[in-house]
């Protein structure tokens, strides 16, 4: 279980961050870093057979990592695509927690990558919040003439 647990752990960090390091931790889980982004995910057993426990947290300065701030469980045999979705709201959790962010200088010798994709999610998530509130609107509109 912890020989696919960590073949699991490569395959998810390869898809999830192009810069990563995977490690086993002092619990027998696997810990993927991307220190590019501050962030850590962690995959443990659990004691139900054929589960792992996603946890996910921020590293601070100087390289310690921070407890976990998101956590939930699911099949080890679910799929990478699967697990990194996963993953990735775990991070966008993370990053939403309400503890300010460490500040980060990134390396002269790499330029920084923007996410540009958290702020397309957002504009669509406001615009399908948007054409919602219109159609409900017009259905309001719409009973509202058809009852006079």
């Amino acid at each position: 279980m912890l020989a696919h647990l960590t073949d699991t752990a490569r395959q998810l960090a390869a898809v999830l961050w192009q810069q990563h390091t995977v490690y086993r931790d002092r619990t027998g889980g696997v810990v993927i870093r991307g220190e590019h982004v501050q962030r850590w995910i962690s995959l443990s057993v659990t004691g139900t057979r054929g589960e792992v426990l996603l946890r996910a947290g921020r590293i601070l300065d100087g390289g310690t990592s921070a407890p976990a701030r998101a956590e939930t469980v699911m099949r080890l045999d679910s799929g990478t695509g699967e697990l990194a979705a996963a993953c990735r709201r775990l991070l966008a959790d993370t990053a939403l927690s309400g503890a300010p962010e460490a500040p980060w200088e990134p390396r002269a010798s790499r330029p920084r990558q923007r996410a540009g994709g958290a702020r397309i999610a957002l504009w669509v998530l406001l615009a399908t919040a948007a054409s919602a509130a219109v159609l409900a609107a017009l259905v309001a509109y719409s009973s509202y003439r058809a009852a006079r």
